[in-house]
């Protein structure tokens, strides 16, 4: 009687942090599942060990996935970040070794555009400041400009990029009564944009006729430094800042000299050119609100970005295109 085939092993996925339990582990069904101990990155060692037998990666937005990466990880076929930014992946260098990447949207864009409001009221109602007031004791009478702050309604929110999560800001600041224009590189229909009540304007024109602007765009060459010097002097004077997209979509030495002028009212961020931030001139400034990039950081954001990472995953390994692929003309050149 001929000995029973060896079963073939199950092909091995490595998760760059480790997470709650029930987050991951439909993957351990189809895949062995390995996980960093830690809910930090791995050093660029470890981490380079730990690709290095994996077919699949699993990285958050801020884990460099470089050509040097790819070369070292022999057997990898897909990247499926944790997030729906992707500039931390080489996506020329991963087409051209026939490595998939995918990204999780869709995912981010209820909590994001949340972090975006919640900034905005933050920094119109200096919530962090009055906050800051109470515990120090220092309220010890009532006056008629006590923190007084500036309100939504009747004022204009400016949209710089009308994607997913931008659309949904758009809806949310309606319902404060607030009048949305927008600019973006794909213009919406005028059906789409009667349905969202925005009105659509140049990037220039937006700048200096909204009170508030909020950054929604993807960080590439054409958007790095999109608002700059010259963009925050086209500004309203008073105007606030609110970017959930990506540190870099600002230049935030240029940001520091126009909150110093006063020329900008506040600002309120969640991102940075440089995480994580432990040192800046913005910490001293009390019209800007920061948050440490935690934009999507719900459960049902976490839940939900787990979710399509793993359906990514399944389809790949069950011969299938994922849903969420970044690179398709890698498709048809793909490791196998």
């Amino acid at each position: 009687m001929s000995p029973a085939p060896a079963k073939k092993a199950p092909p091995r996925v490595f998760l760059s942090r480790r997470f709650r339990p029930g987050n991951f582990d439909k993957l351990r069904t189809f895949a062995d599942l390995r996980v960093h101990r830690q809910e930090t990155a791995p050093s660029a060692t470890a981490y380079r060990r730990a690709a290095r037998d994996a077919e699949v990666i699993i990285p958050m937005v801020e884990d460099p996935i470089d050509a040097a990466f790819m070369d070292a990880a022999q057997k990898l076929r897909l990247v499926a970040n944790f997030g729906v930014g992707y500039d931390n992946i080489d996506l020329e260098a991963a087409t051209g070794r026939g490595i998939l990447a995918t990204n999780t949207p869709g995912a981010v864009v209820g909590p994001t555009a949340e972090s975006a409001m919640g900034l905005l009221l933050a920094v119109c109602r200096r919530i962090p400041e009055a906050d800051a007031f109470m515990r120090a004791g220092a309220w010890d009478k009532w006056t008629p400009y006590l923190l007084e702050g500036r309100s939504l309604p009747g004022r204009t929110l400016g949209v710089v990029g009308l994607g997913g999560i931008g659309a949904a800001v758009a809806r949310m600041a309606a319902g404060f009564g607030t009048k949305v224009i927008y600019w973006s590189l794909r213009r919406r229909t005028p059906k789409e944009e009667a349905a969202l009540g925005v009105r659509y304007r140049s990037l220039n024109r937006l700048l200096a006729e909204a009170d508030f602007v909020s950054l929604h765009v993807a960080l590439n060459t054409d958007t790095r430094h999109l608002i700059g010097g010259a963009e925050l002097a086209q500004m309203k004077r008073g105007a606030v800042l609110i970017n959930t997209a990506r540190g870099a979509v600002v230049d935030e030495r240029a940001l520091v000299r126009a909150l110093r002028s006063g020329h900008l009212g506040g600002a309120g961020l969640d991102v940075y050119e440089k995480e994580p931030m432990q040192k800046s001139p913005l910490f001293k400034m009390k019209n800007v609100v920061m948050l440490p990039h935690i934009g999507a950081s719900t459960d049902k954001g976490l839940g939900d970005m787990a979710d399509r990472v793993v359906r990514n995953v399944r389809a790949l390994l069950s011969g299938r295109r994922p849903p969420n692929l970044l690179n398709p003309e890698a498709w048809s050149k793909r490791r196998r």
